[in-house]
C-alpha cells in the first residue's frame, strides 16, 4: 500500500474509533484499557506525521477519559468514586494511584462466587499486562508533550501495580505475581502468574526510569530501582516460548525496547533469550496455523499483534547492526535476527488479509471491532507505539 493511502486508512480507522467509543460523540464512553493504550500512541503518531494539533488533543482527551472512566468504580457497582479511595480533588490529581479497570462489560466476580475459567474472560477487574500498556502510553504522552505529569501518573501506576500484583510465597522467599486482581486490588481473581508479565514489568519500568533520567527528573518520586530489581529476579530462568501470535509479537516488541534502553550489552543474555524464544515460537506450526483458517476462526487483534512485532524486529535488527560497543554476543544476536527476518512475509499476509473489506465485514471482526481497528492502524503506522 502506498504511504499516502496508508495514512488515510490509519486516520479513518482512528477517527471512526473515536466516534464509535464515545471519545468525540455524545454517547456514553466505551473504554477498554488495552485498546485505548494503543489508540493514544496512534493519535500521537498522527500528530507527528501531520503536525495537526487535533490529533494530539484527541490523545490527551482519551487519557483523561480513560482515567475518569476506568480509574473509577463502575456505574453498576455500589461503590463510587476513584478506585484509590481518594476524594474527588485528590483523585483527579492522582488518577492512576488505585490502578485502572480493564473495561469488561460484566462486573467482577465477587470473592464468594464460583470461579468459571471461561466466564472470567468477560468480567472486569485489573490485568497487570494492561496496566503496563497504559504506563507505556502515558510515557509516550510525556515524551511528546514534555509534561512530567503523565510520567508521574505512569510511575504512580507502576508502584501501585507492583505492590498489589506481586507477593512473597512466604517471608524471605522469592516473589510471585497474580495474573488478575479485583477492581479495588484487594484480592486476586486469577492467582496464577501471567506468562510474560514479569518481562512486561521489567521492560516498562526501565522505560519509565529512562524517560525520567533523560528529562532530568531524578528525584525519588521517579525512582523505580527497587521494582526493577524485583522484576529482574522474576525474569531469571524463565522460558518465554508461546504459540500465541500476539504473545510472539509482544516478545519482539519487548526485545526491541530492551535493546534500545540498555544499549544491548547490559541485557544481552535476556535479549538473546527473547530472540531465541521468538524463533522457536515462530518455527512451531501452531503459531502460524491461523493463516489457513477461515475468517470466522481468526482473531484479528492477536494476528495484528504479531504484525506489530515484526516492525519491532526490523528496528531491533538495525540497533544490533549499528551498535559500536565491543559486544561478544553481537554475532549471535545478528544471526538470530537474520533468521527471524525470514518470517517477515507473515506481516504482509496478515495486514493484507484484514485490509480486505470482506474480511472486516465478518461477524468475528465486528465482535471486536474497536480493538481490531486500532491494532490494524498500529500495524500500518507502528512508530507511535514503538518509538522510544
Amino acid at each position: 500500500m502506498e504511504q499516502n493511502a496508508s495514512w488515510t486508512v490509519v486516520r479513518n480507522f482512528m477517527l471512526e474509533f473515536a466516534d464509535l467509543t464515545g471519545l468525540v460523540s455524545p454517547q456514553a464512553p466505551r473504554r477498554y484499557l488495552w485498546t485505548d493504550a494503543f489508540a493514544v500512541c496512534n493519535f500521537l503518531e498522527l500528530y507527528r506525521q501531520t503536525n495537526d494539533e487535533h490529533y494530539q488533543q484527541l490523545a490527551l482527551q482519551l487519557v483523561d477519559q480513560v482515567h475518569h472512566v476506568l480509574g473509577r468504580h463502575r456505574d453498576d457497582d455500589r461503590r463510587t468514586g476513584w478506585l484509590s479511595g481518594l476524594d474527588e480533588q485528590e483523585g483527579a490529581m492522582h488518577p492512576t494511584r488505585g490502578g485502572l479497570r480493564i473495561g469488561k462489560e460484566r462486573n467482577e466476580r465477587r470473592p464468594a462466587e464460583f470461579y468459571d475459567e471461561q466466564g472470567e474472560w468477560d468480567r472486569d477487574g485489573q490485568y497487570y499486562h494492561y496496566l503496563t500498556k497504559w504506563m507505556h502510553a502515558l510515557d509516550r504522552v510525556s515524551r511528546v508533550t514534555g509534561d512530567p505529569t503523565y510520567l508521574r501518573w505512569a510511575i504512580e501506576l507502576a508502584r501501585t501495580a507492583h505492590a498489589r500484583f506481586t507477593y512473597a510465597t512466604s517471608p524471605g522467599h522469592a516473589i510471585r505475581m497474580y495474573w488478575k486482581m479485583s477492581i479495588d486490588l484487594s484480592y486476586p481473581l486469577v492467582a496464577t502468574m501471567g506468562h510474560h508479565d514479569p518481562l512486561d514489568g521489567f521492560a516498562t519500568y526501565l522505560q519509565l526510569q529512562a524517560t525520567a533520567s533523560k528529562m532530568s527528573w531524578r528525584s525519588e518520586e521517579f525512582d523505580l530501582s527497587a521494582e526493577i530489581a524485583d522484576m529482574a529476579v522474576l525474569c531469571q530462568g524463565k522460558r518465554w516460548e508461546t504459540d500465541d501470535p500476539l504473545g510472539i509479537g509482544e516478545l519482539l516488541c519487548t526485545a526491541c525496547k530492551l535493546a534500545r534502553l540498555t544499549l544491548i550489552e547490559d541485557q544481552a543474555d535476556l535479549l538473546d533469550d527473547l530472540l531465541g524464544a521468538s524463533l522457536t515460537s515462530l518455527r512451531s506450526s501452531a503459531s502460524r496455523e491461523f493463516l489457513q483458517f477461515p475468517v470466522h476462526h481468526r482473531l484479528a487483534f492477536r494476528e495484528l499483534g504479531l504484525s506489530i512485532g515484526f516492525h519491532a524486529l526490523e528496528k531491533l535488527s538495525g540497533l544490533v547492526q549499528e551498535t559500536q560497543r565491543d559486544l561478544s554476543m553481537k554475532h549471535r544476536l545478528l544471526s538470530r535476527t537474520e533468521r527471524l527476518m525470514q518470517y517477515l512475509p507473515l506481516r504482509e499476509s496478515i495486514v493484507a488479509y484484514w485490509l480486505d473489506l470482506a474480511n472486516r465485514q465478518a461477524a468475528e471482526w465486528m465482535a471486536h471491532r474497536d480493538i481490531n481497528m486500532v491494532m490494524l492502524a498500529t500495524s500500518l503506522a507502528p512508530d507511535g507505539y514503538l518509538s522510544p
